[in-house]
């Protein structure tokens, strides 16, 4: 019988690669599932649960995500000014216009475990609205998700 491996922090950072994700048309869902299984490592064969053995994401295009069905005005995204009543909510429609990276921001973020492992895991997500990014120098490889069915 094999014993379960378990992935020390060390050895999970040396095996940390890069990925570029085009998601030009994707609908939103699938495609924070996909960027959200890939941070977490869950497509290593040596995934531990309470390491971030995950992988970097950059995601280019996050503009031109597609939402299904009416979630362009029916979908809303809540925040809080901080002063009495002061609960805004801005439709999904409206928030990818002015802020085109924040919905997918949002999406991977509710798909992430909550404490310090998620904080960690969050912080190697890079969002761009367009196909430019600035992290050339990483070499990531271009990663193609599975499509909407």
């Amino acid at each position: 019988m094999r014993k379960t491996v378990s992935l020390s922090k060390e050895a999970a950072f040396e095996q940390r690669g890069w990925h570029v994700v085009d998601v030009n048309g994707m609908t939103l869902g699938r495609a924070a599932t996909q960027i959200a299984h890939l941070l977490r490592g869950k497509h290593k064969p040596n995934f531990t649960p309470h390491v971030d053995c995950g992988d970097f994401v950059v995601v280019v295009n996050a503009g031109k995500v597609h939402l299904s069905g009416s979630k362009a005005d029916g979908k809303l995204y809540y925040r809080h000014t901080g002063f009495p009543g002061g609960l805004v909510a801005v439709p999904a429609g409206q928030m990818l216009d002015k802020k085109p990276t924040e919905p997918i921001k949002r999406a991977v973020w509710g798909m992430l475990p909550k404490g310090p492992l998620g904080r960690k895991l969050y912080k190697k997500l890079k969002v761009y609205a367009t196909t430019e990014h600035p992290h050339g120098a990483q070499q990531p490889a271009e990663l193609k998700l599975a499509p909407a069915r």
